[in-house]
């Protein structure tokens, strides 16, 4: 016999709390946004900014961060897309704005954020596309950027990991 489900709202279990999102979480998910709009329209990135900042979450965000990846970015997408370009099954022009995005932001932590571990960076890139790309999105971008961070950082990505 199976049990019924209560017909009381008040009678459920509460949902489970949700860790609230870290300020790098959200200046990642914030400079996801303003790359898409960069990809789709081709705004010009400091009218990309004064966008994103109007933002009700943006005060939450890591301001140092969201700057270094939307401007970085943007700054060095051609350098980032060659990187990219070795491990993706088609020009990064004909990926989906969102992936596209997605792939920048980690390939850019990969190369410059070397206080985020590899295995973070990629962690994080492989939420966002969760959260906002495709159903199976996050799979695509987890495999590009597992091969990419083997080019940024060889000896990280070979290094043993921990015992714990």
């Amino acid at each position: 016999m199976t049990e019924a489900l209560p017909h009381n709202p008040q009678d459920a279990a509460p949902a489970p709390a949700r860790k609230p999102k870290s300020a790098r979480r959200r200046s990642r998910e914030v400079a996801l946004q303003g790359l898409y709009e960069w990809l789709v329209s081709g705004a010009e990135a400091g009218v990309i900014d004064a966008h994103m900042r109007e933002q009700d979450e943006f005060n939450r965000c890591d301001l140092v961060h969201f700057d270094a990846l939307l401007h970085g970015c943007i700054r060095e997408a051609a350098d980032l897309d060659a990187v990219l370009s070795r491990h993706v099954d088609r020009a990064t022009t004909e990926l989906s704005p969102v992936e596209h995005a997605v792939l920048l932001i980690g390939a850019y932590e990969l190369k410059h954020c070397l206080d985020v571990p590899y295995r973070v960076a990629i962690n994080e890139a492989v939420e966002l596309a969760k959260s906002f790309g495709g159903t199976d999105g996050h799979k695509y971008v987890n495999g590009v950027l597992d091969k990419a961070a083997a080019d940024i950082r060889p000896a990280e990505v070979q290094a043993p990991r921990p015992r714990r």
